[in-house]
């Protein structure tokens, strides 16, 4: 039985990338570690005072939530399913989290228009680098 590290950040996209996990998982018979990246580096970019405490901890309650609501998607399908908040840059966290997690898939999703961080070739991109730094399997579904 393997485990598949999947990043997701809620929203349409994430639902998306979450159901063609869980159904995979499924097919293979893996568990699913969901993982939600809290990244308060914007906030390097306003003049505003604003405590980064407060914000990442906010930010943290929302995707705890995200994440419990994909864990009981994955529950539905009969997919076992956990969830894993860290801190910091996307790129590190989901590296440390395939490497923390022994993780035998990481699967990232297909970018979809102006929703997603990435397009399609800086993905393809960044998958690869995973791969190479982690040696984990690392696809874009």
């Amino acid at each position: 039985m393997g485990k598949i590290l999947c990043a997701t950040r809620g929203g349409a996209a994430s639902y998306r990338t979450q159901d063609a996990v869980i159904a995979l998982a499924g097919e293979q018979g893996d568990s699913v570690v969901f993982l939600y990246v809290v990244d308060t580096a914007f906030l390097d970019y306003t003049a505003r005072a604003v405590r980064p405490d407060v914000v990442a901890t906010e930010m943290r309650n929302l995707g705890e939530f995200l994440l419990a609501m994909a864990c009981e998607r994955a529950a539905s399908q009969g997919v076992e399913a956990t969830s894993l908040v860290k801190h910091g840059q996307l790129d590190d966290a989901l590296k440390e989290a395939a490497l923390e997690e022994e993780a035998t898939l990481v699967t990232l999703g297909r970018p979809l228009g102006d929703e997603s961080r990435f397009q399609l070739a800086a993905l393809e991109e960044f998958a690869a680098e995973i791969a190479a730094e982690t040696g984990v399997e690392t696809r874009i579904v």
